[in-house]
């Protein structure tokens, strides 16, 4: 059944800002997007570079795909149409956060070149970073720290990234990291020395 849509909403306009509100905070919002396999170290990284964007004094906000499924998500699944759901309301909220004046650091699977190139299309070009965390497979499911991959294996969790559904690797990030090569802080330095790079944080 088609949903109906509401035909008289307009957008407001605030006076203040998304200039205005990075003046105030100091620094330029952006996002980076971590994607990649479950267990791959994507939230343990986005943590670590939150922190060491913390101590620089900006202002940070890190959106967790396990999270989110808590609140704003917890009516959507994991099947190709909720997932493709989920990762566009989350863009949009990323969407919101740089528009906050907020940077945000998102890690979700989300296995498809199409919805990682829709959350890219909701920004305004060089705030939008994605951050690939490699990880093969077979290390990933060495790490398996909620069991989900035996549990896939064993056909108790249907459509599972990298078992029963795809993971299409991005072609062209700004960021490609592999953690089953380097430490949590060799990544963490990669990222930022390419955001202060690419100016987006002062020095």
């Amino acid at each position: 059944m088609d949903k109906q849509r509401a035909t008289n909403v307009v957008m407001h306009e605030s006076l203040i800002t998304r200039q205005d509100r990075e003046i105030l905070a100091g620094h330029r919002a952006f996002t980076l997007w971590f994607t990649g396999l479950s267990a791959s170290g994507k939230s343990t990284l986005a943590v670590q570079v939150e922190k060491a964007l913390y101590k620089r004094g900006l202002r940070t906000y890190i959106l967790d795909g396990d999270n989110v499924r808590h609140g704003l998500n917890k009516n959507l699944g994991f099947s190709p149409d909720d997932r493709q759901e989920n990762i566009r309301r989350l863009a949009e909220v990323a969407k919101l956060f740089r528009d906050a004046g907020i940077i945000n650091l998102t890690a979700f699977i989300s296995p498809y070149i199409q919805e990682r190139e829709l959350a890219r299309s909701l920004s305004t070009g060089d705030d939008f970073l994605e951050v690939f965390v490699d990880c093969p497979l077979a290390v990933c499911e060495q790490r398996d720290p909620k069991g989900m991959y035996q549990k896939a294996r064993l056909g108790i969790i249907k459509e599972y990234t990298g078992i029963s559904a795809p993971y299409e690797v991005p072609p062209n990030p700004e960021i490609h990291l592999r953690t089953d090569l380097m430490s949590i802080e060799e990544c963490t330095q990669s990222i930022m020395e390419y955001i202060i790079s690419q100016d987006l944080i002062p020095l």
